[in-house]
């Protein structure tokens, strides 16, 4: 069973929106490595308690964590932003996690484009497409299945989402096949959603923290531009999910 914990950075809307993307990262980690793995990212974060006095229970919300940090601001932001990127660096050492990326340029999108749902259909037709070609890293069966874990979000909508795409999920025929869709129904991701609060959950943390490096990869803020923040994303190209685009070198799938 592969689990993927999903965040998201920048938000769904069109008119009026402070962002201009949409991105939605899902972080996939086997059954078998979730254990090993969650006492790694323990271990992490004693050393970040160690020597930047981080405790376990406050939360790497990685846009507040920079930009309004509440009581954390007790950490210098220039040490909140190395814990940022160390968390990053250690992500990449666990050599059987697998990192899929979706962005939304909203940029000239049409006012019914329904941003959340495309983005997710994505996600979730990529993450379906990954399990059944067993192309994630990590322990292989030939029947793996996997299960969806996200941060508190349009809940009712992502199930309903998920419970038609297992009915009903047109796809366009390659050019090779010539025009028309063909009916790719979800057969892999088993039972629904699963939501998660974020200061419960350090994978989900991870994923929030991966899903912000990349959108500062596409738009970064003026504080990470100036301390080459934008690059930290390539940080966390030794387990990213290239497999998810063929169009991309770093695999991000771009809509």
């Amino acid at each position: 069973m592969f689990l993927m914990y999903v965040d998201e950075s920048g938000d769904c809307g069109l008119k009026g929106s402070p962002t201009r993307y949409f991105a939605l990262t899902g972080v996939v980690v086997h059954e078998l490595r979730w254990r090993p793995y969650l006492d790694g990212i323990v271990a992490f974060r004693q050393l970040m308690r160690t020597h930047y006095g981080l405790k376990l229970r406050e939360e790497i919300h990685a846009a507040h964590f920079i930009n309004k940090p509440g009581e954390l601001q007790r950490i210098p932001r220039h040490e909140r932003l190395a814990i940022i990127r160390l968390f990053a660096r250690h992500l990449a050492t666990m050599t059987d996690l697998n990192i899929i990326n979706v962005v939304v340029d909203k940029k000239d999108k049409p006012p019914a484009h329904d941003v959340f749902e495309k983005a997710w259909t994505v996600l979730l037709q990529r993450f379906e497409n990954t399990l059944s070609n067993r192309n994630f890293r990590g322990p292989a069966n030939p029947d793996e299945r996997g299960m969806i874990f996200a941060d508190n979000t349009d809940t009712r909508k992502l199930i309903r989402l998920l419970r038609r795409m297992r009915r009903y999920n047109p796809v366009p025929n390659q050019a090779q096949y010539g025009s028309g869709y063909r009916n790719l129904t979800v057969n892999n991701i088993v039972e629904d959603p699963n939501f998660r609060i974020s200061d419960q959950s350090y994978f989900i943390q991870a994923a929030d923290v991966a899903s912000f490096l990349l959108y500062q990869h596409l738009a970064p803020s003026s504080y990470m531009r100036r301390k080459q923040g934008r690059n930290y994303f390539r940080l966390l190209e030794p387990i990213l999910c290239k497999v998810a685009s063929s169009k991309d070198p770093m695999g991000i799938v771009r809509l």
